[in-house]
């Protein structure tokens, strides 16, 4: 599931450098800033398409400072100067200037251009390292210290020693995307989050030492289906938790998957703390996790399919690998475990991961508390490394 399309890392360099380095360089109130990529170019008008507001006019001006940024620097030293040819169609952009003749427009004062390729390879980059030094679950515990504690799978958490020096991330409540994640900090991660984390690991992978952290308050429903509303693109589901009915409404971004028998069993074994490893679909061949920002890391060389030695399962790449399932094959009576966006007091929320076939971990799990832990492990609208803004 995409959950990025315009990359957190860019985003969160522009910021930092337009605010640290440019932005003190006046304090006139009518200054503008918007950060986006670019979509057109004419003449000396670039359009962009910004991350946040509607697309934004930016007239290049004769003593427009225009400087390219390399991924990952937060140094205008690192910055060279180039020019308004330079500048191509996908390309991130910081623009900073006075308002122009209308709303939509900007008079550009200076330009930070990230390249979409040298984007694209930092991508990549940050991809792999999440899969090789991330963990995640969900928050079992807080100590105002500095460490958190993670519950990974109900029988195995990670302390996450954060410092100073960490950065944090957001979602926001009513979202699934990552796009609309927000600069976060320690004080607003609460008992029952879901939390990504990334840096490196040490006592036998229970403790990591972050240098990122993203969090979030997400929902985790374990129940039955009541009805379905194809129509509409929903569910209502009788959560065995609070034992209400949920309305869950499914997109084009939510992830639906049905867990095979021989997978939904280890599970269940799991759930009741039996700490069985599941065994992926017998049909597939090992392959690497899903590119996305994900609980845990990838396996390393011999570790079994779903896992790495000494460590929890790598859900994310066991659910990589389950059939997909649409909307119209589920029924009435079905078992579902669905994280899910936090939503308001009685509005309907949106579904990220819905998985079917949980009738033997909801057996494991009467109350869906277990369950509820072991979802942590999936997908949460995707990935750090997609990691949003930092």
């Amino acid at each position: 599931m995409n959950i990025i399309n315009r990359w957190a890392i860019a985003l969160a360099v522009l910021v930092f450098v337009g605010h640290q380095a440019w932005g003190q360089a006046t304090t006139d109130s009518t200054a503008v800033r918007k950060i986006g990529a670019v979509t057109a170019l004419s003449g000396n008008t670039i359009t962009l398409k910004a991350d946040s507001g509607p697309d934004v006019s930016v007239l290049v001006q004769d003593s427009t400072r225009i400087v390219q940024l390399p991924p990952g620097q937060t140094d205008l030293k690192a910055a060279t100067p180039i020019q308004l040819k330079d500048v191509q169609i996908g390309d991130r952009m910081l623009v900073r200037g006075k308002p122009g003749s209308d709303a939509q427009s900007v008079l550009a004062s200076s330009l930070i251009v990230m390249k979409q390729a040298d984007v694209a390879q930092k991508q990549q980059h940050d991809r792999e390292d999440w899969q090789k030094r991330g963990v995640g679950g969900i928050v079992s515990a807080i100590d105002p210290a500095g460490t958190i504690t993670v519950s990974v799978t109900p029988t195995f958490s990670v302390a996450v020693k954060t410092s100073k020096d960490t950065r944090y991330l957001r979602y926001a409540a009513n979202s699934i995307s990552f796009e609309d994640a927000k600069h976060g900090t320690f004080e607003q991660i609460k008992t029952g989050d879901q939390l990504r984390a990334r840096g490196d690991r040490a006592a036998g992978g229970k403790e990591i030492t972050a240098e990122e952290v993203v969090s979030g308050s997400f929902r985790n429903i374990a129940g039955t289906i009541s009805s379905v509303d194809s129509s509409a693109a929903t569910l209502s589901v009788k959560d065995l938790l609070t034992k209400k009915t949920v309305i869950v409404k499914v997109t084009a971004e939510s992830q639906l998957k049905k867990l095979p028998p021989q997978m939904a069993q280890g599970l269940a074994m799991m759930a009741k703390g039996g700490g069985s490893r599941p065994s992926a679909p017998s049909s597939s061949t090992p392959s690497a996790p899903v590119a996305q920002v994900q609980g845990a890391s990838a396996p390393a060389g011999g570790a079994p399919a779903g896992g790495r030695p000494g460590g929890p399962p790598d859900l994310q790449r066991m659910l990589s690998r389950a059939p997909a399932v649409t909307l119209a094959e589920l029924q009435k009576g079905d078992a579902l475990m669905i994280v899910a966006t936090e939503g308001s007091e009685g509005s309907e929320v949106t579904a990220i991961t819905l998985l079917s076939g949980v009738e033997p971990i909801l057996t494991a799990s009467p109350s869906g508390s277990a369950a509820a832990t072991l979802l942590s492990g999936w997908n949460v609208s995707g990935a750090p490394g997609d990691a949003g803004p930092q």
